[in-house]
């Protein structure tokens, strides 16, 4: 994992203005989000192991599954895993249970990060900054 400082870390918003920015340059809310927190993913590679451009956000005022939701945004980081391969390779599942399937132990959590993802990661961070100065 690799934590880009931003000046993202402290903004505040509502989820729904958050995900109209985000949403158009490629981010998803990622299924791991509990009622106070959760985390907008933006897949830089699936094969071989998974990096996403991840920014961590909180519910501070409301929770996030009802309207109107406020929330701050954490520090964004850079994060890698590398997943079993062959995993219940008899069944047959939708694409996305199959891209990231939440029951599945990764074999490395934390794994190594090539350059050209960090520095893809670094380059999707700052688009965000500039989108939500804009709006």
């Amino acid at each position: 994992m690799i934590e880009v400082k931003s000046s993202l870390k402290g903004f505040k918003t509502t989820l729904y203005k958050l995900e109209t920015i985000l949403k158009p340059l490629g981010f998803s809310i990622g299924g791991n989000w509990e009622y106070d927190h959760g985390y907008f993913d933006y897949p830089l590679s699936k094969e071989g192991s998974y990096v996403y451009v991840r920014i961590p956000f909180t519910a501070i005022e409301g929770e996030l599954d009802r309207p109107g939701v406020v929330v701050e945004l954490g520090t964004p980081f850079i994060l890698g895993h590398q997943y079993q391969a062959g995993v219940d390779e008899e069944a047959t599942v939708g694409t996305v249970t199959a891209s990231f399937n939440q029951f599945q132990q990764p074999t490395d959590p934390d794994t190594e990060i090539p350059n050209e993802f960090e520095k893809e990661g670094r380059v999707i961070i700052q688009r965000v900054e500039q989108a939500i100065q804009e709006n």
